[in-house]
């Protein structure tokens, strides 16, 4: 009698919010520590490189991450899925930080030239591959569903953290002890979230979802693709993100580098135009992590899109620096939101035992194809100047804008309560 009320009373206990489940908040402050020694690391990773070589073999350094990082992507899904997320974050910052650690060991015995930069980026590259879909399959495991908006709004605020406080890092970590000391502060800042994560209580997954992985790895592949294909709310959901990276990495990047050198901003208006982005971003984010839910975000994502597709074309043709700074703030919220929103519909449609494989999908995306438009977009301004091309990628944003209205089942979409 007294265990059976004891198990109603426990069946019957309202759930923790997020901002106070110390599984969550352990679990973001490993993520964290992370982003944070990624960030010094790619400033220990650029000075070392230009340091040791010419500004060409340091671009090739740079850029070497990103095509294992793209071709092992799908796969990565598959074995976080497979093995379960948090067991593979945990490998995958393991192996970042030993990696890091040896370079700044090498760096600071001997002057070993561009390769083993060369090479830990190639690594970097592949865990990458493996760590980014586990990274996105991991809060469904660690809290309910109902929860998982606020935590993609916490994810966003951990990332402008590691942003803003990164760069400074890095870069004190480099006029301390050089490239050495930077890569050995970023591997003890990615250390810090190994036993951080080890602590965090996993949910299991239901009898339902854990007969989904199962197979080969390849027959996993491919259920993971049909079932993305097939869903009436991530098919159409992948392709506005993907229209949405398109037309925004471009003009945001390399674009904007232009416009300001056009304009006379110089290197710091440029930043005060980065800044006003960061700050917009970082507001939306706040805002789904105080509120937790929104409601119509099917419709809020799609006129998002829209509305920061429209600020998009309008920064090229803003009269001074001031309303610039003030175009990218509006930028950054809407964008900030409408990714914030689009991030959480993924989070609470996919079903859990498929979260690492669709956000492989997603991830593949945003961070193996998006980042092509980049040349393209300085090449077209070379051709025929900012005011266009920052015109036509501000169609091809709002055309993500147009897919989410105009899919009825997506423009209905709603975060779990």
């Amino acid at each position: 009698m007294t265990t059976a009320t004891h198990e109603t009373v426990q069946r019957a206990a309202p759930e923790l919010p997020a901002h106070r489940d110390p599984d969550v908040l352990r679990w973001l402050t490993a993520y964290t520590a992370s982003m944070v020694g990624d960030s010094v690391y790619y400033i220990a990773l650029s000075w070392a490189a230009v340091q040791a070589g010419t500004p060409a073999q340091a671009g090739l350094v740079m850029t070497a991450s990103a095509v294992p990082r793209a071709l092992l992507m799908l796969g990565g899904g598959v074995i976080a899925d497979r093995l379960g997320p948090r067991r593979v974050v945990i490998g995958s910052d393991a192996v970042r930080c030993a990696a890091v650690l040896a370079v700044a060991a090498l760096l600071y015995a001997t002057t070993p030239g561009l390769w083993p930069l060369a090479l830990l980026a190639l690594v970097f590259g592949a865990v990458d591959a493996v760590f980014l879909p586990a990274v996105g399959a991991l809060p469904a495991r660690v809290t309910s569903r109902g929860q998982l908006a606020r935590v993609q709004g916490m994810r966003g605020l951990a990332i402008r953290f590691a942003s803003v406080v990164g760069g400074p890092l890095g870069g004190l970590g480099v006029a301390a002890g050089g490239a050495a000391a930077a890569f050995a502060l970023a591997g003890l800042l990615i250390a810090v979230s190994v036993p951080l994560l080890c602590s965090v209580r996993i949910r299991e997954l239901p009898a339902d979802d854990q007969a989904a992985a199962g197979g080969t790895a390849w027959s996993d592949l491919l259920a993971g693709l049909r079932y993305v294909r097939r869903h009436r709310v991530l098919a159409p959901l992948m392709l506005a993100i993907a229209l949405g990276d398109l037309g925004f990495v471009g003009p945001l990047n390399v674009g904007l580098t232009l416009l300001a050198d056009e304009r006379g901003w110089g290197a710091a208006g440029m930043g005060w135009v980065l800044s006003g982005f960061g700050v917009g971003a970082g507001a939306a984010s706040l805002l789904l992590t105080l509120r937790g839910r929104l409601p119509h975000a099917g419709r809020l994502a799609g006129s998002s899109i829209l509305a920061g597709s429209v600020a998009i074309g309008g920064l090229t043709f803003a009269p001074t620096l001031a309303t610039a700074v003030g175009t990218a703030l509006l930028i950054g919220l809407l964008a900030g939101l409408s990714g914030a929103v689009c991030g959480a519909l993924l989070q609470t449609q996919t079903a859990p035992a498929y979260l690492g494989r669709v956000t492989a999908v997603s991830s593949l995306v945003s961070v193996g194809l998006a980042p092509l438009s980049m040349p393209v977009s300085a090449a077209a301004v070379g051709a025929w100047g900012t005011g266009p091309v920052f015109v036509a990628s501000a169609a091809v944003c709002g055309l993500g804008g147009v897919t989410v209205l105009g899919v009825r089942n997506l423009r209905r979409a709603e975060l779990p309560r």
